[in-house]
């Protein structure tokens, strides 16, 4: 029996295990591309568009792998896309996008001034929550895109994205507002970028009270965008 197989069927009784418990991902602790990650984002575009990783290509449409300016000083990671963005093959196009498109320019910024991704990169049946093992095999398209773009901060979208980035399972209230907040780029060496936590655009479409603290949370995101590089 190989390494590998054994890999796999201890990550499958892992999966049970937090299934039973109620916990609806799984932290993986894959090595993190770093400075010198090979190819570019476009490279890494056409190697998700043939990914087969896991059961979400079977139903897709597209893969939605991400958009917006390569250097961007600010990447903005969601949930997974929709019907619409698996339709159009990009990022929040749809009721939540044009939200988000507001939030970005309330920033005094436009969509092309940042990148767009989302934590899976298919469209999950039924809009549901990805898997572990759905997370776990779109993470090192998510973690290419960080170290190739290397944002100056990053604003998670949402309690998935969130707890996929860091790799917590932290609800959303105690994460929102929490100084210090970093992702490390380079494990072991300290060089990390600041995340911010606020809303899904989709959750402020419904609950349109909470739309005062998303913007407490963008505010906090204004130091970073006009900092000397």
């Amino acid at each position: 029996m190989t390494d590998a197989t054994l890999t796999a069927r201890a990550v499958r009784a892992r999966l049970r295990l937090e299934a039973l418990s109620g916990i609806a991902w799984l932290p993986v602790s894959q090595p993190q591309p770093v400075r010198g990650t090979p190819g570019t984002l476009a490279e890494w575009a056409a190697m998700a568009a043939g990914c087969r990783a896991c059961r979400l290509c079977e139903g897709r449409h597209s893969v939605v792998f991400g958009e917006g300016n390569p250097a961007a000083r600010l990447l903005f990671i969601g949930e997974a896309p929709g019907a619409d963005e698996d339709l159009q093959g990009r990022p929040f196009v749809g009721a939540a996008g044009g939200l988000l498109t507001k939030m970005i320019q309330a920033l005094t910024l436009s969509r092309d001034d940042v990148y767009i991704a989302n934590t899976v990169k298919c469209r999950p049946p039924g809009n549901r929550v990805p898997q572990p093992e759905e997370l776990a095999a779109c993470r090192r398209f998510l973690e290419a895109q960080v170290a190739l773009i290397r944002p100056k901060v990053i604003c998670t979208l949402g309690r998935t994205a969130a707890n996929a980035l860091l790799n917590c399972d932290a609800p959303l209230g105690a994460l929102r507002g929490l100084a210090g907040t970093r992702y490390q780029l380079v494990p072991g060496t300290g060089e990390e970028i600041p995340v911010i936590v606020t809303y899904h655009p989709a959750h402020l479409l419904r609950h349109p009270e909470a739309k005062r603290d998303a913007w407490t949370d963008l505010q906090r995101l204004l130091p970073y965008l006009h900092a000397a590089p």
